[in-house]
């Protein structure tokens, strides 16, 4: 995991609005949420069975995550790199109902390292996210 600062932490917004906002960058929310947190993901690169992956977590602070009009709080973007298990066969999880309780393969290393260049790439990412929410603070 490999922090990168940005304006976006602490920011406070609807989350059905930063979903519309984050969508057509790519951005999905997490199937790992809870009624108080939650993140969006951005699928960078998948390199020899290792992906990494711009998160945006974020914190319910009016109301819960499944309510209608709930306000989150941004948490600190970060990189995160998921290397997959060998062997891991992927039709076997590729069902609806297993890829909603399981967002990702069997890990073989959680805390895998992100190379310079995705996080580069996931830093020009937030710029671009940035202006389009900041445009008057640049």
């Amino acid at each position: 995991m490999r922090p990168i600062h940005s304006k976006l932490e602490d920011h406070l917004a609807p989350l059905h609005g930063l979903e519309k906002e984050l969508k057509p960058f790519g951005f999905a929310i997490s199937s790992n949420w809870d009624y108080d947190q939650g993140s969006f993901d951005l699928r960078l690169a998948d390199v020899n069975g290792t992906c990494y992956y711009l998160r945006l977590p974020f914190y319910a602070v009016r109301g819960s995550l499944d309510d209608p009009g709930v306000y989150v709080r941004l948490g600190k973007p970060f990189m995160l790199g998921h290397k997959y298990q060998a062997g891991f066969d992927e039709d076997a999880g590729s069902s609806t109902i297993q890829g909603a309780l399981t967002p990702f393969q069997p890990s073989e290393d959680p805390d895998t390292d992100v190379p310079d260049v995705y996080v580069s790439e996931g830093e020009m990412q937030l710029r671009s996210i940035e202006q389009l929410l900041f445009p008057w603070n640049q």
